[in-house]
């Protein structure tokens, strides 16, 4: 059994594990590389296998740099089966056009730049276009979880529930040389809103991410807590309330969280806008999945209620809706994106409501250096918004906690199952992995860094 990891080897994002496996020739994920320029342009460079010659794709989820370069490896030259969840291939259509769309954008405002300086023909075409976003989700086929897929040459694939997102799964590779897993990302068993992962069987080799290995999350109890009392000294400034959130997953814990405490009578039910198209879209794919998530959230989907959706929410989808909520006069929560607030409906709001004292700016996701939303919180009293200077006089509140993916007792415990299986660590900082590495061999278990594109007899 032999690994090629082509992404997400001593970095975080890009994942892309090649396999050959009892003669078949396997790829789990294919993701973009995202981040500063020097990592971004690793999107560039060759794969270091023929994706002609593949014999199948597995997709864990639906996050861009898990699928992001699928098209990519459908223009050169793969032309076989995407197996993935029905759910992640509904995301995946919504992600992926949108990604095209960001690269075409990006290209035609470079391209029209270069061109006044007759420096055109340096400008980098898109990895891919919407055509070929269509023609890669025409090779998905869905998969459930927990049901082996017979990959022939008698190598079969199980997707298991990995609590991450919707949709989420670890993949496990069985072969007669052996049984293989790969975490995908796995989830924060303290996830306010998806059911627990499920644990692994023994095997023989782990492919396991290692984003949050060096830390532990703040417990939910303690993040909700935190959550509702800087609601409730935000609301009583009398402005808007603006949260930053990521279309996928946690504006969806967002929402029904601000559901149960507007139920409780902790938040006034003043009216809450989702301005986000990509967020409604997601939100309605978590409505129709209630096997993915805890109990309470189960029961209330079944039974046809609507745990994503406080009474005074409103969806803005279209640019004029959006325009309406900063013409709006009274108390208001928006929840829009971008969750790091590098672009999308968010930077409106901002523009509109920094500079007001009354306005408040609630954070509930990771800020990456370099981005608007890192400034906002290390304290900068001035930020730039589509060219104006803007004065921020609103007031601040980080709130920490609401990861969706596994910390180091999760990933420990994980683990754990796996027995004596050899451990290679991909989908982590090299800081973060090296702190793993010595508390995986303190507890016994063999376990390495993954280099990108170094081969690696496994078992």
């Amino acid at each position: 059994m032999k690994l090629i990891s082509a992404g997400a080897a001593q970095t975080v994002t890009g994942s892309c594990h090649y396999f050959e496996i009892n003669g078949l020739k396997l790829l789990v994920d294919c993701g973009l590389f995202q981040g500063r320029k020097e990592v971004s342009d690793l999107n560039l460079e060759p794969f270091p296998f023929n994706p002609s010659d593949l014999d199948a794709v597995l997709v864990t989820h639906g996050h861009l740099d898990h699928i992001g370069r699928l098209p990519v490896l459908i223009k050169q030259g793969y032309s076989g089966p995407i197996f993935t969840l029905d759910s992640t291939h509904k995301i995946a259509e919504v992600i992926l056009l949108d990604a095209a769309k960001i690269q075409n954008e990006d290209y035609e405002r470079d391209l029209r730049r270069a061109q006044r300086s007759g420096r055109e023909h340096e400008v980098q075409e898109p990895l891919y276009r919407e055509e070929d976003v269509v023609a890669t989700l025409k090779q998905f086929r869905a998969v459930s979880f927990e049901k082996a897929l017979d990959l022939g040459k008698g190598v079969s694939a199980t997707f298991y529930a990995a609590g991450h997102i919707l949709g989420s799964a670890f993949i496990e590779l069985d072969s007669p040389d052996g049984r293989i897993l790969c975490s995908g990302d796995l989830g924060n068993r303290e996830s306010s809103i998806q059911a627990d992962f499920k644990l692994p069987r023994p095997c023989d080799a782990v492919l396991v991410e290692s984003t949050y290995a060096n830390r532990t999350h703040r417990s939910l109890e303690a993040t909700l807590n935190e959550f509702g009392q800087v609601l409730k000294e935000s609301l009583k400034s009398g402005g808007k309330v603006m949260i930053p959130s990521f279309a996928l997953e946690r504006t969806q814990a967002i929402l029904y969280n601000l559901k149960k405490m507007q139920e409780r009578g902790e938040i006034p039910k003043m009216p809450i806008f989702l301005d986000s198209p990509m967020a409604t879209k997601m939100t309605k794919f978590y409505e129709n999945s209630a096997n993915e998530f805890i109990p309470e959230i189960a029961d209330a989907l079944k039974q046809g209620r609507e745990p994503f959706e406080p009474q005074t929410l409103s969806y803005a989808v279209t640019v004029e809706e959006s325009k309406n909520i900063n013409e709006y006069q009274g108390q208001a929560i928006i929840v829009a994106g971008s969750g790091m607030m590098t672009g999308g409906r968010i930077l409106h709001h901002l523009k509109h409501n920094l500079w007001r004292k009354e306005a408040s700016l609630v954070v509930v996701g990771y800020q990456a250096e370099g981005t608007l939303g890192r400034l906002l919180i290390d304290g900068a009293n001035r930020v730039r918004i589509f060219g104006e200077d803007i004065q921020v006089r609103a007031s601040r509140h980080t709130i920490n906690g609401f990861s969706a993916h596994a910390d180091q007792d999760d990933l420990l415990e994980w683990l754990n199952h796996t027995e004596k299986a050899h451990i290679y660590m991909v989908h982590g900082e090299v800081s973060v992995m090296t702190e793993f590495e010595r508390i995986l061999h303190d507890r016994g278990r063999e376990a390495l860094m993954v280099a990108r594109n170094q081969p690696y007899l496994l078992g």
